[in-house]
């Protein structure tokens, strides 16, 4: 399931967090890659500060706050963050993320961007679901979630410059496929009482998802 979840941030928070970037450090990205991905990763990615930190937790801050992100991953950490630039020539060829990061297990993947699709060209996020592949681009503050195990790759930028956080996260429930059902329950639940309150119906709805999510959560 790959989610499309608009307006994690807002053009201020945008704006701010864009203004912060540039007092940041940037390094080879090469340093952050796994052993297979480092021969087809060239991009930089923000050094390690305090300051990058407080960036990170904004982001996460506000990812936790959204209702899709909360149905779609069911977060139990996020397992690990990064802040990465592509500039013109730079991509990031086919790859699949680590499984464990930082000593946590990663279940999905997300991209925040804080470029405009009209600041770049090229750049898209291209996720390989085994039938597709789908090219991605979002707007700035807008995010994209979907499954770690996922093969994946950044499109090399031919113009201008595109920013974006990366993060994984640690899913209290593992299995894609209960995750996905839940999502589905969870939706389900929302229109039903959007469109008629707390009826019995969305008792049944609410009640079925509880009780799989229960059965479902890691300990």
């Amino acid at each position: 399931m790959i989610l499309v979840i608009a307006n994690v941030l807002d053009t201020h928070e945008v704006a701010a967090l864009r203004a912060a970037t540039d007092k940041l450090d940037f390094v080879d990205g090469k340093t952050t890659a796994g052993r297979y991905a480092r021969d087809v990763k060239q991009n930089l990615q923000a050094k390690p500060s305090k300051a990058l930190d407080g960036l990170f937790e904004k982001v996460r801050t506000a990812l936790t706050a959204h209702e899709v992100f909360q149905a779609g991953a069911r977060p139990r950490k996020f397992a690990r963050m990064l802040l990465s630039r592509y500039r013109t020539g730079m991509e990031y060829g086919f790859h699949v993320d680590d499984p464990i990061m930082q000593g946590n297990r990663t279940d999905l993947s997300f991209t925040l961007p804080l470029s405009n699709p009209d600041d770049y060209d090229g750049g898209g996020l291209v996720i390989d679901d085994g039938i597709e592949e789908r090219v991605i681009r979002l707007a700035a503050g807008d995010a994209v979630l979907y499954s770690t195990s996922a093969l994946h790759r950044v499109e090399a930028v031919t113009r201008g410059e595109r920013l974006a956080f990366v993060g994984w996260v640690t899913s209290r429930v593992r299995d894609q496929s209960r995750r996905e059902v839940l999502y589905d329950l969870d939706v389900a639940a929302r229109e039903v009482f959007a469109a008629s309150g707390k009826t019995p119906t969305f008792d049944r709805l609410f009640k079925a998802k509880s009780n799989l999510y229960r059965m479902w959560a890691d300990d």
